[in-house]
């Protein structure tokens, strides 16, 4: 999974402390989310959007690999 966490947290000019404040988790959490280490629960995604101003579909974008018999058709 791709997220745009970082990008958007430092565009709303957020430290990693204050967006974890906000959203009740520790920074230790957003640094994992942010680094691909750690994916959140739905309820944390959310509460992400809420805070960051944006929905759950632009912070969050799952990369599927491509199965070789999907590259067939």
């Amino acid at each position: 999974m791709i997220n745009n966490i970082r990008d958007m947290r430092k565009s709303q000019r957020f430290s990693q402390d204050e967006l974890a404040q906000r959203t009740g988790v520790t920074r230790q959490t957003i640094n994992a989310i942010e680094n691909n280490k750690y994916d959140p629960s739905l309820a944390l995604a959310f509460e992400l959007a809420y805070v960051l101003h944006t929905t759950v579909q632009d912070l969050f974008h799952y990369d599927k690999p491509i199965r070789l018999s999907e590259k067939e058709n």
